[in-house]
């Protein structure tokens, strides 16, 4: 069954976690060895392929005298400086015992949540899988705040599935998939093989986060989650154990499978729903919930009765009813200090209003995904 649902991936993306390449001395070279023969063996075979790898906290706080995860920003910040340069030293020896080149790529939110820094970072993942070089890409943490960080590279690995078009993602942790239970509390927890769909019973299954990383099951299955919706299947299988990636390829039930939706979000409006962060909130009344929902509108100005937030044009909000049901999310036509006089009032009104306009619409339906 795994073998024929791969059978059209060419571009895979591979999630590599803290867990599996690092104790609590710091990196594992074997290990980064072991896996960077397995990718090596996929490039071979003519796939494509991006890695998303932690591990630059790990790999710095021993310096720092640090045991455990560190407990402030400015303490990750410094720790990830130190360690960066070792994980990507480790990564950049032993693809080079294989004749290959790696480049590293740090990211944060700010860079995929701004249009145009989005489409610049596709442009050099484009040129370097194009030139045959394998990109590594991480969260900048050296530079990161609480405001733009990703929370965790399960989350940043989705979004770059989505950035490059991928057409799979894999996510290598230190347990073995999802079970039903938490394994290392439950020695008979079941191991489940396929996820047709993510429903919130499926969520309820995810147990909490491991020492070293920052993402637990929670935010694996969030991240499946997020690729499965562009139509991207995703593979969550124990990186730990050595031949576990190759076997995946060959076909091999290995970890947890999630089946892509069969509805796939065009890539913008993806970008739109878990890429670029909301800055506000609209409230509305039920006239315009209706249009939205059962009419598939844009929203207008004279369906809005309520603001909150800070927000400038371009920004995207997230909408409410009355009653504070969330709807959805989308970009907005007009900054927070626009929309105030024209809230509540006719399209025909906002040139009268303001002296110009930049159209009828305050979010368009191209611009707006609604939840559910």
């Amino acid at each position: 069954m795994i073998k024929n649902l791969l059978s059209h991936v060419r571009r895979v993306v591979i999630k590599i976690g803290s867990g599996v390449i690092s104790n609590e001395e710091g990196l594992d070279p074997a290990v980064i060895a072991n896996l960077t023969d397995e990718v090596g063996h996929l490039l071979d075979r003519g796939f494509e392929v991006i890695l998303v790898s932690s591990g630059a906290v790990a790999a710095g706080k021993g310096a720092l005298g640090i045991s455990g995860r560190p407990q402030t920003i400015p303490l990750k910040q410094a720790a990830a400086a130190i360690g960066q340069t070792r994980l990507m030293r480790c990564y950049k020896d032993a693809f080079l015992e294989q004749g290959r080149t790696v480049a590293q790529v740090l990211l944060t939110r700010d860079d995929l949540a701004n249009r145009r820094r989005y489409l610049n970072a596709r442009n050099t993942l484009m040129t370097l899988l194009d030139h045959r070089i394998i990109p590594i890409i991480n969260e900048n943490d050296t530079v990161v705040v609480e405001e733009i960080r990703f929370g965790d590279n399960d989350n940043l690995s989705a979004m770059v599935t989505n950035l490059v078009e991928a057409n799979l993602l894999v996510i290598l942790s230190d347990v073995n998939g999802l079970h039903d239970r938490d394994p290392r509390k439950d020695p008979k927890a079941r191991l489940i093989p396929v996820v047709e769909r993510i429903t919130p019973e499926i969520e309820e299954m995810a147990g909490g986060s491991g020492t070293l990383g920052t993402g637990g099951m929670g935010t694996k299955l969030k991240a499946a989650k997020r690729a499965t919706l562009y139509g991207v299947g995703t593979a969550i299988i124990n990186g730990t154990i050595p031949g576990n990636l190759r076997r995946l390829f060959e076909g091999e039930e290995v970890g947890t499978y999630f089946l892509p939706a069969r509805n796939r979000m065009a890539a913008k409006k993806h970008w739109i729903a878990f890429t670029k962060k909301p800055r506000g909130k609209l409230f509305l009344d039920e006239g315009a919930v209706k249009a939205l929902l059962e009419g598939h509108k844009s929203l207008l100005p004279s369906g809005i009765k309520g603001v909150e937030g800070g927000f400038d044009r371009g920004d995207a909000v997230r909408l409410y009813t009355l009653a504070g049901e969330e709807l959805g999310k989308g970009v907005t036509n007009y900054s927070l200090a626009e929309l105030l006089p024209i809230m509540g009032k006719k399209s025909t009104e906002i040139e009268k209003i303001l002296g110009y306009k930049y159209g009828d619409e305050i979010i368009h339906r191209d611009n707006l995904v609604l939840n559910g």
